[in-house]
């Protein structure tokens, strides 16, 4: 995986659990859905750059 790619799987999992958490906190649910959407877009992301990686090599 790329360095890049990989720190934008990373970045959108961050931020997508740092909004699901504040939305939750703030009783938000429609913004803690897209915040747990975004995080796990974030992971699906890494998943696929490990995904092609082990057929490179």
């Amino acid at each position: 995986m790329s360095a890049g790619e990989r720190a934008r799987a990373k970045a959108e999992q961050v931020v997508g659990r740092t909004v699901r958490k504040a939305a939750h906190a703030m009783h938000k649910e429609t913004l803690a859905a897209k915040g747990a959407a975004l995080e796990t877009r974030g992971r699906m992301r890494g998943v696929k750059e490990g995904a092609k990686d082990s057929f490179k090599h």
